[in-house]
C-alpha cells in the first residue's frame, strides 16, 4: 500500500530533502490511519473479552497514532528552509521526534506493567470469544506489515526516526502475540496467566523505547559518521593526484543531508598554489554535489624529499610500534646547529589504553633509540572524530 501511495504522491527526482520529508510524512499519515483502525477493533475485543492485556495494548496502539503525528510533524518542520535564527536549517527535529516517539514507547511500557501487576493481584476471569482472536490476527499482520515498510523507508532515506517508528511496530507485534497466546491459554488450560503475559510485554516494550531512544538520541549528542560516509570522502578526495593524504576529518551533522564537512588535505608543498587551490575548490564542488554537505578544505604543505620522506616512515614505524591504533600526520624536519626537531601530530582513538602522556613518552624514547639522540620529537596529540 505505502509502496502504491509513493508512486502516486512522491516524485524521485525532488532533491534528496524534499524526497526525504515527503516519505517521513507519508508513513506518518499511514500510521496514525492503521493505528487508529487496531485501536477501534482492541478496545472493542478488550471490553467483549474483559481482557486487561488487550485493552491495554489497544491503546499501546492509540498512542502509536500519537507518536505517528509526532513522527508527521517531526519531518513536516525538518524540511522548513534555513532562516536567520537556524542557519543550518531544521533537520535535527527529526532526531527530537524520534526521542519523542521513544519517550511514548517508555510510558506505555510502564503503564502496561503497572496495570498488569494489578491484574495478577487481583486476577479475573478472561471471556474466550473468537471475534477478539480474529481481531488480535489481523493486528499481528497489519503491525508486521508497518514495521517492515517502516523499516524499509527508514533504511532507504537513512531516518532514526522511522527505524524507531519500525522498533514500535514490532514490539507491538510480539507484544499482541503474548496478548493472543494468553488468550488461548486462559480458554483451554483454565490458566490466568493474563496479568503476567502483560507484564512481559510491558518489559519488552520498556527495552524497545530505550533502544529506540538510543539510536535517536545519539545523534543529537554528537555520534561519528557512518564509515561508508567517510569512505566516500576519502575516495572522491584521494581521486585526485594532487592529494598526498587526509587528516583531520571532522562532520557536523545538522540533521539528514544537512552535514558540515572540514578537513585537511597533504599537498606538495613545490607544487603551483593557484593550481592547487583550485583542485581543492574542485574536491569541495565534488563533495556537495555527491553528499549534499558543504565542505571546506584546508591546505597542509608535505615536504617531499627523499630525506624527509625515509624520517617519515621511519617514525611512522615507531609510532605504529607503540600502538597499532595510532596514527601520524603533518611531519617536518627542522633542522639546527645541535639538533633536528621531528614536529608531527599523532591521533589517539578514545578507545586507546595508552594515555596522551605515555604515548608521547614512548615515542620520544623509541626516537631517540632507534633515530639518534640529535632528534627531538615535537608532538601534537589529535583525537579521531571518526570510527
Amino acid at each position: 500500500m505505502v509502496t502504491v501511495l509513493a508512486r502516486i504522491f512522491i516524485k524521485e527526482t525532488d532533491s534528496p530533502i524534499k524526497l526525504r520529508q515527503a516519505y517521513g510524512m507519508l508513513c506518518g499519515v499511514v500510521g496514525i490511519l492503521l493505528n487508529i483502525f487496531l485501536f477501534v477493533g482492541k478496545f472493542a475485543a478488550g471490553i467483549l473479552s474483559n481482557s486487561i492485556a488487550i485493552t491495554a495494548d489497544a491503546f499501546n496502539n492509540l498512542s502509536d497514532a500519537g507518536s505517528s503525528v509526532v513522527t508527521l510533524i517531526g519531518f513536516k518542520l525538518a524540511g522548513t528552509k534555513p532562516d536567520t535564527e537556524h542557519p543550518f536549517g531544521h533537520g535535527r527535529i527529526e532526531y527530537v521526534s524520534g526521542l519523542v516517539v521513544s519517550a511514548v514507547i517508555l510510558i506505555m511500557g510502564f503503564e502496561l506493567v503497572t496495570d498488569s501487576v494489578d491484574k495478577i493481584l487481583h486476577p479475573a476471569e478472561v471471556d474466550f470469544n473468537m471475534v477478539s482472536v480474529g481481531i488480535l490476527l489481523v493486528s499481528i499482520l497489519v503491525k508486521l506489515y508497518m514495521s517492515y515498510y517502516n523499516r524499509s523507508i527508514g533504511n532507504k532515506i537513512d531516518s532514526a526516526a522511522m527505524r524507531a517508528t519500525a522498533t514500535d511496530s514490532l514490539s507491538d507485534t510480539i507484544s499482541t502475540a503474548v496478548v493472543l497466546a494468553a488468550t488461548l491459554v486462559g480458554h483451554f488450560t483454565n490458566l490466568h496467566i493474563d496479568g503476567y503475559c502483560g507484564v512481559l510485554v510491558g518489559l519488552f516494550i520498556f527495552y524497545a523505547g530505550i533502544s529506540a531512544a538510543k539510536e535517536t538520541l545519539d545523534p543529537l549528542l554528537g555520534q561519528p559518521p557512518e564509515e561508508e560516509f567517510v569512505e566516500q570522502i576519502y575516495r572522491i578526495v584521494m581521486a585526485h593526484e594532487g592529494i598526498i593524504g587526509i587528516h583531520d576529518l571532522v562532520v557536523h551533522d545538522y540533521g539528514p543531508g544537512r552535514q558540515m564537512i572540514s578537513l585537511h588535505a597533504e599537498v606538495p608543498a613545490d607544487g603551483d598554489i593557484l593550481e592547487i587551490h583550485d583542485m581543492i575548490d574542485q574536491i569541495e564542488a565534488e563533495l556537495k554535489c555527491a553528499l549534499y554537505c558543504e565542505a571546506v578544505i584546508h591546505m597542509d604543505p608535505i615536504v617531499t624529499d627523499e630525506r624527509t620522506a625515509h624520517m617519515r616512515k621511519a617514525v611512522a614505524q615507531i609510532v605504529s610500534q607503540v600502538g597499532e591504533e595510532l596514527s601520524m600526520h603533518d611531519f617536518r624536519m627542522v633542522p639546527g646547529n645541535t639538533h633536528t626537531n621531528l614536529i608531527f601530530d599523532v591521533v589517539v582513538p578514545y578507545k586507546s589504553a595508552l594515555k596522551d602522556e605515555e604515548v608521547m613518552e614512548q615515542i620520544r624514547k623509541s626516537i631517540f633509540e632507534q633515530i639518534g639522540e640529535q632528534y627531538f620529537a615535537v608532538i601534537q596529540i589529535d583525537k579521531a572524530y571518526v570510527r
